[in-house]
């Protein structure tokens, strides 16, 4: 399926410690702990979001694999000058029974991040989004895969009483983490559609719908009438 962009929190730094040696096997020269940055993310969790979709636990402990080495960006903008930080751990960690991805990042501190860090520790740059890319997404109302398949229901609706969740499995890659503006807006979530809409039926051609047919008959009896 298409790319996901998914919304995060940084989160205070007070309760952990960087890893040093994990900071340095990312580095190629070694640092210290006075060299660096260090903050956690509060990435993803089993939860159902704002778009009715849900990671399920092993998706997580799977991206929770996938996200180590990955870069730190601005607003999904591909490119190096864009880079400001580095995933160096994550941990999949249970919260008041919510099972949530956890992300840890580092930064270099030098007169270019200054103003960054600054941001961050002040509370101003808080909102991140992480962007992955996820093998499965499972109707929970009929169980079809949405990305191989068409499914008529609806995230969000209910059907019989029952509100339709789509479950995301089986992560396939992760790209990146992005520091964005707003994330709360409804295209900083999910900007994709499933793969399996491409297979959604098609309305019948005019000559071949069973009601046009009989309302042709219906005229030619008339016009021989005449």
């Amino acid at each position: 399926m298409d790319d996901l962009k998914k919304f995060a929190l940084v989160e205070k730094a007070a309760s952990f410690s960087p890893d040093m040696a994990k900071i340095n096997a990312q580095a190629l020269v070694e640092l210290k702990a006075e060299d660096v940055f260090a903050f956690r993310i509060r990435a993803a969790d089993d939860q159902v979001d704002r778009d009715f979709e849900r990671f399920t636990a092993d998706a997580l402990d799977g991206l929770a694999k996938l996200f180590v080495g990955k870069t730190v960006i601005a607003d999904h903008m591909w490119s190096s000058s864009m880079q400001t930080a580095r995933i160096y751990d994550a941990a999949v960690e249970k919260m008041s029974g919510t099972t949530v991805l956890v992300l840890f990042a580092y930064m270099l501190r030098n007169d270019q991040t200054a103003a960054t860090i600054a941001a961050v520790e002040g509370g101003i740059l808080r909102e991140v989004s992480v962007g992955c890319a996820m093998g499965k997404a499972t109707c929970s109302i009929c169980g079809a895969d949405k990305t191989k398949v068409f499914c008529e229901h609806r995230r969000g609706r209910e059907y019989d009483g029952k509100q339709c969740v789509v479950e995301l499995s089986q992560p396939e890659d992760a790209y990146e983490l992005s520091f964005v503006a707003v994330p709360a807006q409804p295209h900083a979530g999910v900007v994709k559609k499933y793969g399996g809409e491409d297979n959604k039926p098609q309305p019948p051609a005019p000559e071949d719908d069973p009601e046009v047919q009989k309302a042709l008959a219906l005229i030619a009896l008339e016009e021989k009438r005449f």
